[in-house]
């Protein structure tokens, strides 16, 4: 089992009042509510994170006026293919 520390924290009332609700319906402790929401918020500043990275890349070196047709070939040749009903 990995390390675990115990923290302490401060929260306004209505936050609070509104994390209990919403943990009370889902059955969850208050451990397990500020865990779920802490690896929500990271994995979402991580993602952000790439996605600057990934435009970043791209903007250094878009793909080509060929590249873009050839995708825009694949894609129609597949579509045309499809039976649409």
């Amino acid at each position: 089992m990995p390390k675990v520390a115990k923290i302490a924290i401060s929260l306004p009332e209505d936050v609070l009042t509104a994390i209990e609700k919403e943990r009370e319906d889902s059955g969850e402790s208050r451990s397990q509510f500020f865990r779920r929401a802490a690896e929500m918020m990271l994995r979402r500043r991580r993602e952000q994170e790439l996605n600057r990275q990934y435009i970043r890349a791209y903007k250094k070196i878009p793909e080509t006026k060929e590249e873009v047709e050839a995708a825009w070939q694949a894609s129609s040749a597949i579509l045309t293919e499809e039976p649409w009903e």
